[in-house]
């Protein structure tokens, strides 16, 4: 990672997922699958917990591409980008992996929104649970 500023969406995106796997990890989480990828759609994380799969949906963004960055940043919530017709993509494909596995557990939709300082080399998640 260079100095801070002007890294690509994809980079901020790969090191979202890291530190979200990273996050789900410390929270007690088993990481089963990363970028699961279909033509119809991709889960960037597969995790299970307590007996339910989980499927995560990682929104990361930098502070550098934030408008107006500012304290008030700190609201800032980088899941709300997460649009509705990309959640039923997750869970449709959600759906055909556990049909594919044979695997009859209950499963649920999840997101993980992390706010990455890259200036200050810092990271913040938030995770929301059932969000569809």
């Amino acid at each position: 990672m260079n100095s801070g500023s002007n890294i690509s969406r994809s980079e901020t995106g790969r090191i979202g997922e890291d530190i979200a796997a990273q996050f789900l990890k410390r929270k007690g989480f088993n990481i089963l699958e990363r970028n699961y990828w279909k033509p119809w759609g991709e889960i960037d994380i597969i995790a299970e917990k307590g007996g339910v799969v989980r499927f995560v949906e990682v929104k990361a963004v930098t502070r550098e591409s934030l408008p107006d960055v500012s304290r008030e940043s700190n609201d800032y919530r980088p899941e709300e980008n997460i649009h509705p017709a990309k959640l039923q993509k997750v869970a449709r494909t959600a759906e055909l992996y556990m049909s594919s596995k044979g695997d009859e557990r209950e499963f649920q939709i999840d997101a993980v929104g992390v706010y990455l300082d890259t200036l200050n080399r810092r990271a913040r998640c938030r995770l929301y649970e059932q969000i569809l």
